[in-house]
């Protein structure tokens, strides 16, 4: 599989160029970018074609991989659908309902595969703790903490103008949302949703299995605070997520695997763009409750 990259940013050269120019199992086909000056100098570094023009990057390559922000990424992902081009996109899909369906149902007009990078669902252990907790039934509770210092240290994402609107919720929340879904069911309902300090927001959220969730989700944690941790409470008893031992170089190779499997076999993936629309619901009805006169 061909896969051409859109995007140059800190994510694209720290995380998707490195995953598709070391994988053994597809060709790093070229990049576009919407600075042509860091297209060129991505494209160098790794002897690939540089595109000045989407379209024409489209016209050479079987899929994409997408590192751009959450609303380029849904307008150029509808195009190269309508190609007939597989998607590895980032989450989350878009910052608004209308973005991601319309990312979804052009996946599944034009019948191309589609696989949404969540980071956990793609690294080995915390993406086999998540299967075997699944099999289980009988979960009371989870609490799920996504703690960034995005904000409060020298991340190369500090400036990012989306995450300076949207906040942790768009930004982290798609993390924690991807490992509650797969084993506590579907959200029926945001039962609470509060404001902390800064972008930090915490939700109270209420599954299809009958399972209660709590979120906290930050990217301005004092850098000793920061982290990731998911719990579980219920008739197995209590369930800690483990930490990756890998970084996400490695996973997104996995996630590249997903993708040419599910374009041979035309077996959707489980975080194909259907569920990054499904999370991109959970995150506006909870921004909508976020925003409610009262709360």
């Amino acid at each position: 599989m061909r896969i051409g990259l859109l995007g140059t940013g800190p994510w694209a050269r720290a995380a998707y160029a490195p995953a598709l120019a070391g994988h053994t199992g597809v060709e790093f086909a070229g990049v576009w970018g919407r600075r042509p000056a860091a297209v060129r100098a991505l494209a160098g570094q790794y002897d690939v074609p540089a595109y000045a023009d989407a379209d024409a990057l489209l016209a050479d390559v079987d899929a994409v991989a997408v590192a751009l922000p959450p609303s380029v990424q849904a307008e150029l992902a509808v195009r190269a659908a309508r190609a007939g081009r597989h998607l590895l996109l980032d989450k989350p899909l878009g910052v608004s309902v209308a973005e991601g369906r319309a990312v979804a149902e052009a996946a599944e007009r034009a019948g191309v595969a589609s696989v949404v990078f969540f980071t956990a669902r793609f690294q080995k252990e915390p993406e086999a703790w998540i299967e075997e907790q699944a099999g289980e039934t009988g979960w009371f509770t989870a609490r799920a903490q996504w703690l960034g210092a995005v904000f409060t240290s020298d991340s190369p994402f500090a400036a990012s103008p989306w995450r300076r609107e949207k906040g942790a919720l768009w930004d982290v929340g798609p993390h924690a949302l991807s490992v509650l879904l797969p084993v506590l069911g579907d959200v029926r309902q945001v039962v609470a949703a509060a404001h902390g300090p800064a972008d930090t927001v915490h939700l109270v959220l209420d599954h299809a299995t009958g399972a209660s969730s709590t979120l906290t989700l930050t990217l301005t944690a004092p850098p000793a605070a920061a982290g990731a941790d998911v719990e579980l409470r219920g008739e197995a008893g209590v369930a800690l997520m483990p930490g990756s031992s890998e970084g996400a170089v490695p996973a997104l190779t996995r996630a590249a695997d997903a993708l040419v499997r599910a374009a041979r076999t035309g077996r959707p993936h489980a975080c194909d763009a259907a569920f990054g629309l499904r999370v991109t619901e959970i995150l506006a009805m909870a921004e909508s409750r976020l925003s409610a006169p009262g709360d």
